[in-house]
């Protein structure tokens, strides 16, 4: 397994996932819903963006050959779109704030666990650039290895959510997502960059 393409997606799915901060959230949807509801919920969010993710990953560039949309050009605009998240998170736009409004949900697992936080279009977007990415078997493997590690991550982070938010706070989330926010900012620049390089080549 490349250990390069396998720590690259690694970070790039911690960073655009975020388990912790997606944990904080998933707290605040099932508090008070007893352990069973939340297991449920946890197992059903993960299988869900789990499949999402693998099937943009394997069809999405198919996708968009028949579209007639070149990756290049997927490059630029994922680019641009995980900087925009990457300025939110930096900014503080507190996706907590929303939580109030989906409290009454009985199924979160799609909405909005799986989508759009867990496998929203940002996190689509670094899928297929990732896998177009990926030049050989094994290099396919360590993305596929790095996305279901972290979505096993974030299972985990889920069924122990009330432990990860004693630990953290809120405080340490808004510290946590930052910095996160100026990495996935960074990743982004050079998604784009890559891109308008590709382009003026062909």
């Amino acid at each position: 397994m490349p250990v390069e393409t396998f720590l690259h997606a690694l970070t790039s799915y911690f960073v655009i996932i975020d388990p912790l901060g997606a944990a904080i959230i998933f707290y605040a949807l099932t508090d008070g819903k007893g352990r069973s509801y939340s297991r449920t919920m946890a197992v059903k969010s993960i299988a869900v963006s789990t499949c999402i993710i693998l099937t943009f990953g394997f069809f999405g560039e198919v996708i968009l050959t028949r579209l007639g949309i070149s990756i290049e050009a997927l490059r630029v605009a994922g680019g641009l779109l995980l900087f925009y998240t990457a300025f939110h998170m930096i900014t503080g736009t507190d996706s907590h704030q929303q939580s109030g409004s989906i409290q009454g949900l009985t199924d979160i697992s799609v909405y909005p666990m799986s989508i759009p936080l867990l496998s929203g279009p940002g996190c689509l977007t670094l899928t297929i650039l990732l896998f177009s990415g990926a030049t050989g078997t094994a290099e396919l493997v360590a993305v596929v290895g790095a996305a279901l590690i972290i979505n096993t991550v974030t299972l985990i982070s889920f069924l122990f959510a009330g432990t990860v938010m004693r630990c953290i706070g809120g405080t340490g989330d808004d510290i946590i997502k930052r910095l996160f926010g100026v990495l996935l900012a960074a990743l982004a620049i050079q998604f784009i960059a890559d891109g308008i390089r590709q382009l003026a080549a062909m």
